[in-house]
């Protein structure tokens, strides 16, 4: 029987698939500390992992550990390096959490360009006009969009783009522009050009050496005075001090930011205080629907492993 670790809890649907299979037992773990998953975890096989760490100093306490299971698509809480060099297979729940982050873009966009929050604020401050007259509003039809990386979640969002008429160009430099022109995109290659004609940037990358601090000072100055920003994907692509300068210095017009550099996020980061900035707590994938998804991928996905039948597009090539 192969012992599996759940380290922080999620939806049940995802623990029943381990109940109904008989070579399987498991163990919730909801103290995802360093030092309380040196103690348990070497007793495990596998273990599936939300927003907690599993650095070096932790894996090398476990022998006995073969497959890491992602509850989502994001892995820079991992030591890639020591799994890749221990033979250790990484799982994500690649299928799982496209609309929900799609829609979760939308959302941002339109609330954004649409004032949504100071409306809603002077309506019940009673400044009923006050508010229209006060706060710049933009449509999305006609816009252009740029979608930066182009994964499951860029090509869900162009679908939801097209339904406004937006005109939507993708930057990717790992996918050919067949893929791209059959979606009927624009494929770009250069993306600071792409920076000053867009209206709409969509950030849909891992947070590696290359796009960490993608986005800076530098980078939003190129673009314009309307442009918005929206971040589903890791906090450290955009520089946040620069953004909220951007942002207060009327070099862009707003951002939506889902995702930071540090979670939970500092007090005193000044994107808190910025009106121009909506905020939303690392919660795009918290719909019902994708909640039970990413729950019965990520442990299905364990299962498949152990059995031999795991689907390759599941898994991170280290």
């Amino acid at each position: 029987m192969y012992k599996i670790a759940i380290i922080e809890e999620f939806h049940k649907s995802g623990l029943n698939l381990l109940d109904d299979n008989k070579n399987f037992s498991y163990e919730i773990i909801n103290n995802a500390s360093e030092e309380n998953l040196i103690k348990v975890l070497p007793n495990f096989d596998g273990c599936t992992l939300r927003v907690s760490k599993l650095n070096k100093k932790i894996l090398e306490k476990c022998p006995n550990l073969k497959v890491v299971s992602r509850h989502g698509v994001g892995y820079d809480n991992v030591d890639i390096r020591y799994l890749k060099d221990n033979n250790i297979t990484l799982c994500i729940t690649a299928n799982a959490n496209a609309i929900a982050v799609a829609e979760h873009v939308m959302y941002m966009m339109l609330c954004i360009s649409k004032g949504i929050i100071s409306h809603d604020r002077s309506v019940r401050n009673g400044q009923f006009k006050q508010g229209i007259k006060d706060t710049q509003t933009l449509e999305l039809d006609g816009k252009e969009i740029l979608i930066v990386g182009f994964g499951r979640i860029g090509k869900s969002l162009i679908s939801k783009c097209k339904s406004f008429n937006m005109n939507i160009k993708i930057f990717d430099p790992y996918v050919n522009n067949e893929t791209i022109d059959k979606l009927k995109c624009i494929k770009v290659d250069n993306l600071k050009n792409s920076f000053k004609t867009s209206d709409f940037i969509s950030l849909h990358v891992p947070l590696t050496k290359e796009t960490e601090n993608l986005i800076n000072l530098e980078s939003l100055k190129l673009m314009k005075k309307t442009s918005i920003i929206i971040n589903t994907s890791r906090g450290g692509v955009i520089n946040e001090i620069d953004l909220n300068k951007a942002i207060n210095d009327g070099i862009i017009f707003g951002a939506g930011i889902d995702v930071f550099k540090n979670e939970p996020v500092n007090i005193d980061n000044p994107l808190l205080k910025n009106d121009r900035v909506l905020l939303s707590p690392h919660s795009a994938t918290f719909t019902d629907e994708c909640k039970i998804r990413m729950a019965k991928n990520c442990t299905q996905n364990i299962i498949d492993f152990f059995e031999k039948k795991l689907d390759k597009s599941m898994i991170v090539k280290l």
